[in-house]
Order: C-alpha cells, then sequence, then structure tokens
C-alpha cells in the first residue's frame, strides 16, 4: 500500500530534475533581482484568470487571479483567460432540410468560460471549439427539420440548441 502512495507522490512531483531547475531559477531571479521584476510580476484583470503551469503541470490552487503574482521566467508558463461572455457570429450555413430544400441560415452565439482550469487543459483554444460546434449544431438540428417545422418552431429549435449552464 505504502509503494502505491509512493508511486502517486513522485509522479504528482516534479522529479529532481525539476526541482534543480526550479532552484537555479530562483537563483537567477535573486542575482539579477531589479531587472528580473520585470519578468516575474504579472498583472491578472479583474475579468480574468492565470493559470499558471510549472514545467508543464498545473500549479496547485487552480487559476490565480486577480491581482498581482510571482512567476519563475523560463519555468512557469501562464495560460490568461477571460471569464465575460463572449459572443461571435456564427457564419452562413447551407442547409439540407428534411423536405431537400437548401436554405441559408446564421445565428448568434454567446459562451462563457467557468473553468479555467478545465478550459486551459482539456481544449486547445476554446473560442475556436465553440465556433466550430455552434455550427455544427445549427446544421444538425435544422438539418432534421422541414422548412415549415423551422418557421413555424423558431423559439422551440432556440431553445433546444441551448445548453443549460
Amino acid at each position: 500500500m505504502q509503494s502505491e502512495e509512493s508511486k502517486n507522490q513522485a509522479e504528482e512531483g516534479f522529479g529532481l530534475c525539476g526541482y534543480i531547475l526550479i532552484g537555479l531559477s530562483y537563483i537567477i531571479v535573486i542575482f539579477t533581482f531589479p531587472f528580473s521584476l520585470l519578468f516575474c510580476i504579472k498583472i491578472v484583470k479583474e475579468y480574468e484568470r492565470a493559470v499558471i503551469l510549472r514545467l508543464g503541470r498545473i500549479l496547485s490552487g487552480g487559476a490565480k487571479g486577480p491581482g498581482l503574482f510571482f512567476i519563475l521566467p523560463c519555468i512557469d508558463q501562464i495560460v490568461t483567460t477571460d471569464l465575460r461572455t463572449i459572443t461571435f457570429d456564427v457564419p452562413p450555413q447551407e442547409i439540407l432540410t428534411k423536405d431537400s430544400l437548401s436554405i441559408t441560415v446564421d445565428a448568434v452565439c454567446y459562451f462563457r468560460i467557468f473553468d479555467p482550469v478545465v478550459s486551459v487543459t482539456n481544449v486547445e483554444n476554446a473560442q475556436v471549439s465553440t465556433r466550430l460546434l455552434a455550427a455544427t449544431t445549427l446544421r444538425n438540428i435544422l438539418g432534421t427539420r422541414t422548412l415549415q417545422e423551422i418557421l413555424q418552431d423558431k423559439e422551440i429549435i432556440a431553445q433546444n440548441m441551448q445548453v443549460p449552464s
């Protein structure tokens, strides 16, 4: 049982080389102190959160911000995520309806990121993937209906396309 726990702890840590690199980075920051502050101090705005990756792993505590915080240059990578609601236009889509009519439909989509850590770790580019998902969902939902159903049930279709928050 102890061997499994020690393996999990070893996998969670940075390893010997990682700790050596972190220590060297701290030493370089101390020796170049006034100049290094330009690269070590980061500010995150009220509507943003920062996910800090140290040697490719997320630091404990999850997303940081808003405010001022310290990072190690060359060791830490910072990814800022906007928490405000983002809107965009879905480009016009050529859709073939159930009754074999070709229609052109566009839409407006809005989304908001609730968990910055999940957004950074699970999706490479959340905005682009949301745009593609919105266009695909629009084509899939409208492609299963006739033109008459689309014209009559606009509100029901809009509710079907919304994802519960």
